[in-house]
């Protein structure tokens, strides 16, 4: 960096680095020099100074020859003279080391203010600057706030975490407004009527409580079901200065037609409640293990049905509330079977999709409509015919040269397709999926797909997505960012960009007032909406304390409303560099569920991040490694009897204790043995373990085993690695996950990621008549380098891997017999983790085990019938022999099911024959 050299007249600038300042002297105002305030504000300057706590400000570098001062830039265009603070080196303590570990390199500097003054000061554009003896900067360093703010409005009682009614909140005689902006300088309410115009008052300027940062404001209660917004006027580092923002509230509880407007509203009132909302029914469980979550994205589950009573409910909630729609009756089976639970993926308020249904474009749509709105060279050129709906002329194109491809891409931006995880407000429906998004309709009508699903029989469960935001900074669909700047949001310590491994804009839920609002959302949730469980999307990014406090908080509403994510380990968080992370490891024995990557990896197979012949390569349990080897396999069978021990454990629910005899013959626990860098076992409770090898990331189950079945397998073959693979994850000890149309053999054409790419790729038909498999290359910007490996194996597959309504009927129906053996007894749903090691035992284990071959026995008692699981994953049938299990037969459910081949296994006085292929469950007979 340019040194600059500033010319010190009247007071110094800078105290020396060893004199002790005095308060008198802790503020000092610079007389003007010939370093002018403009020069100041262009400095070429990071983000690396870290205020913490009102006594200490961090650096990452100290030179005892140097000396460094906190620079307060006045907000007011008139002041040109900044005021500065010397900073006194000091040790580090040992606490803030603790507490923030990425920072424990960092050198302390103190800070002697009142905290009136500090709270003045976080108003104000804030610089650390480094001057060396020559009085030349050396460097220069904005100031992250953050955590010294949490220290000054949140540590107290009484404080802003303290606060219950943010928002609009309506009162007996009145509507009472409260923002938390500490930064801001002035807050305004901005009231509007229903039709958007100006109401009478406009605006009412909000008062700040300068112990807890909070602005309040009140109207009259005649404000009711009128719309908001707050006008802000802070300090924005994204633009290095004073800002007036309008901006909706974070804690809004109802929104206009794409969320420009918070609405007033009042979640109580009869206009917002579905008829017989208090009397719907109440699914209870008794364990979370008892638990199947089937995973359903609301646009998915009826976007293809044409069996829908009304089309208006085509990709909406109000699909759930159909008698009998194909959708509809699928999960009625589903549950009749002994699955209880719809998992949602995100249904709260998103950034990405128009909810103005006039403005968006749908497959259905006819091509003159997609030119009206767009001026895309796909449909609008070329002499495309205007008549036609875009499924149809999307089906014309053909399917080997990326022509498809190219006009599903072309939609994205313009169609009504997201798979949801940009959150924009937290704790509002989603509008897109309503017929009508505008105010408290979108309520009424989310609140009805809740009802009918609980009187279905369902629990319901909300995929939730705090670790991140839509966007920030001053970008349209910032809220939090406009409003706290550089508060809600993790920050890089050296450089201040966000954190943006997740995705999007990471949120820092080890800021106090982010966890709260987290918490008051899932509250709001729970409370008003009945959720029954919440799914955590990269929940490692979470602190484990702010997740175990948020459950305790919900479950006071709902005792058995359960909790699990994504405890993936990665990014600037991962090894707890940042706070003890809500990681698979980190959370094990709380019941808190992970989705484990063990199982999962060793039946689908590794290498996610793969691409062109790599997958092919990366061959699982499920799709034939070993046991059916394609192509591109060798002799070497270590690969495989790794994933056959890390798959036994998977069937422990990930047990860390639980004893194994390994392939090479030792025994060993499952936390002793390996996954990678990790330990494959590292579950304490059967509850801390989501078991699944399929969901809405990465290739479909279906596609993903295409990509590796060796070419000479014939359909019904594949259709049963299908089963068996998704039976691995049934009779798991833990929670069974289901993707959505997995048991349908649901293909989405190879695309490894379809969160936005529309229902061409996305489809599920319930009517049972295609898989959606073949449907033209996945999208170029995912999988180009994946083209010519697709070709080869839809080549050289000749038409064994497409399957007909015949084969998709039957899957449905295997994959309904196996729910129906797990839910039939607790032995497949044991509850703690002593039981399963007590009950629990594997054979055909060790040196001299049969490849291809996994077998397992749970222990009952007098009224539980002990259960016998073989799964044979070779394509010839094999024998095994239990001396003891001479009383076992095959289940009656399988006995009586659709598989005609799983009726072929036998029990000749502990002599077990197991068929190609097979799944089959034995059960004691006394």
């Amino acid at each position: 960096m340019r040194s600059v050299k500033i010319a010190l007249l009247l007071i110094p600038l800078l105290l020396g680095a060893c004199e002790k300042p005095t308060k008198e002297q802790s503020i000092n105002v610079v007389s003007k020099s010939d370093f002018s305030l403009a020069e100041i504000r262009t400095l070429n300057s990071d983000f690396s100074a870290h205020w913490l706590t009102p006594k200490l400000i961090l650096l990452p570098e100290f030179n005892k020859d140097h000396q460094y001062s906190l620079i307060n830039i006045s907000n007011k265009e008139s002041d040109n003279n900044p005021q500065s603070l010397s900073l006194t080196k000091t040790e580090l303590p040992s606490e803030i080391s603790g507490n923030f570990p990425h920072l424990k390199s960092f050198h302390a500097f103190s800070v002697d203010l009142p905290s009136e003054k500090i709270k003045s000061l976080l108003k104000n554009q804030l610089i650390v600057l480094e001057v060396n003896s020559n009085r030349s900067i050396i460097k220069s360093s904005f100031v992250q706030s953050a955590n010294v703010i949490d220290a000054l409005y949140t540590v107290q009682e009484n404080d802003a975490n303290e606060v219950t009614d943010f928002g609009a909140t309506i009162k007996k005689g009145s509507v009472q407004f409260k923002l938390w902006a500490p930064t801001a300088l002035s807050v305004k309410v901005l009231l509007f009527n229903p039709d958007k115009t100006p109401s009478s008052p406009s605006s009412i300027i909000m008062e700040e409580d300068s112990q807890t940062g909070v602005w309040l404001a009140q109207v009259g209660r005649n404000f009711e079901d009128m719309f908001y917004r707050y006008e802000i006027e802070v300090y924005h580092p994204a633009s290095q200065k004073v800002e007036t923002l309008t901006v909706t509230d974070p804690y809004s509880l109802s929104l206009s037609t794409n969320s420009k407007y918070s609405h007033i509203i009042d979640l109580n009132n009869e206009n917002t409640l579905p008829s017989g909302w208090d009397e719907q029914k109440d699914n209870k469980v008794n364990n979370p293990e008892d638990n199947i979550f089937y995973e359903t994205h609301i646009r998915d589950f009826s976007a293809h049905d044409a069996s829908l009573a009304s089309l208006k409910n085509r990709g909406k909630y109000l699909a759930f509330t159909e008698k009998n729609s194909d959708g509809i009756n699928h999960i009625k089976a589903l549950k009749e079977a002994g699955i209880n639970s719809i998992h949602l993926l995100p249904t709260f308020d998103i950034g990405t999709v128009n909810e103005d249904s006039e403005q968006v474009i749908d497959i259905n749509d006819p091509i003159s409509k997609a030119c009206r709105i767009t001026t895309l060279a796909v449909f609008c050129e070329n002499n495309t015919n205007q008549d036609i709906s875009i499924r149809e002329h999307i089906s014309k194109l053909p399917k080997e040269d990326g022509s498809r491809q190219a006009v599903v891409s072309a939609m994205r931006e313009y169609d009504n397709y997201n798979w949801g995880y940009d959150p924009f407000h937290y704790t509002v429906p989603e509008g897109s999926y309503a017929i009508n998004p505008e105010g408290s309709a979108r309520i009424l009508e989310f609140r009805t797909m809740v009802q009918h699903l609980h009187n279905l029989g369902f629990r319901v469960i909300m995929d939730v997505v705090y670790n991140h935001t839509h966007q920030a900074g001053l970008e349209p669909t910032a809220v939090l960012d406009k409003i706290v700047p550089n508060y809600y949001h993790r920050l890089d310590p050296f450089t201040g960009a966000i954190a943006q491994s997740t995705c999007c804009d990471n949120t820092a839920t080890e800021r106090a007032m982010m966890e709260k609002l987290m918490t008051d959302s899932l509250l709001v949730w729970t409370k008003d909406y009945k959720i029954d469980g919440f799914r955590f999307d990269l929940m490692a990014h979470q602190p484990k304390a702010a997740m175990l406090k948020a459950r305790a908080a919900v479950q006071t509403i709902d005792p058995d409303n359960y909790f699990y994510g994504e405890g993936w380990n990665f990014g600037e968080v991962a090894n707890n560099q940042r706070f003890i992370q809500a990681s698979q490891l980190e959370l094990s024995g709380t019941e808190i569920g992970t989705f484990t990557d063990r199982l999962r990896d060793s039946v689908r197979g590794g290498a996610f991040t793969a691409a062109g012949s790599s997958i092919r390569k990366s061959q699982g349990i499920g799709n034939g490694l070993a046991t059916i080897p394609n192509e591109l396999q060798n002799s070497d069978l270590t690969n495989y009897f790794t994933m056959a021990d890390q798959l036994r454990i998977g069937l422990t629910g990930n047990l860390a204790n639980f004893p194994l005899q390994t392939f090479n013959g030792e025994q060993r626990l499952g936390k002793e043995i390996g996954y990678g860098d990790q330990p494959a076992g590292y579950a304490l409770d059967p509850a801390d373990t989501i078991n699944y090898v399929s969901k809405h990331d990465n290739q479909s189950l279906w596609d993903n085993n295409q990509y590796r079945i060796a070419y000479h397998v014939s359909t019904h073959d594949r259709v049963r690695m299908q089963i068996q693979s998704l039976a691995f994850a049934i009779f798991s000890q833990g929670i069974p996950f289901i993707h959505m149309g997995s048991e349908l053999l649901r293909s989405k054409g190879f695309l490894r990621d379809s969160y936005d790419y529309g229902d061409w790729f996305n489809q599920v038909d319930f009517s049972k008549q295609s898989n959606n498999y073949d449907i033209g290359l996945p999208p170029a910007d995912k999988d180009e380098a994946n083209w010519q490996i697709i070709n080869e194996v839809l080549a050289n597959n000749e038409g064994r891997d497409i399957v007909s309504p015949k084969d998709i009927a039957y899957s449905a129906d295997a994959f309904l017999d196996l729910i129906k053996i797990r839910m039939s007894s607790p032995l497949f749903r044991l509850s703690t983790a002593d039981e399963i090691i007590e009950k629990v035992k594997f054979h055909n284990t060790g040196k001299n085990q049969q490849l291809g071959l996994f077998v397992m026995s749970i222990k009952g008692d007098e009224q539980t019938p002990s259960q016998l699981i073989f799964f044979n994953t070779a394509e010839n049938s094999q024998s095994f022999t239990l001396r003891d299990f001479n009383k076992y037969q095959l289940h009656p459910v399988l006995k009586d099911g659709i598989d005609s081949r799983v009726k072929g296994s036998r029990n000749e006085n502990g002599l077990f024959t197991l068929p190609a292929l097979t799944t089959a469950i034995f059960i004691e007979h006394k």
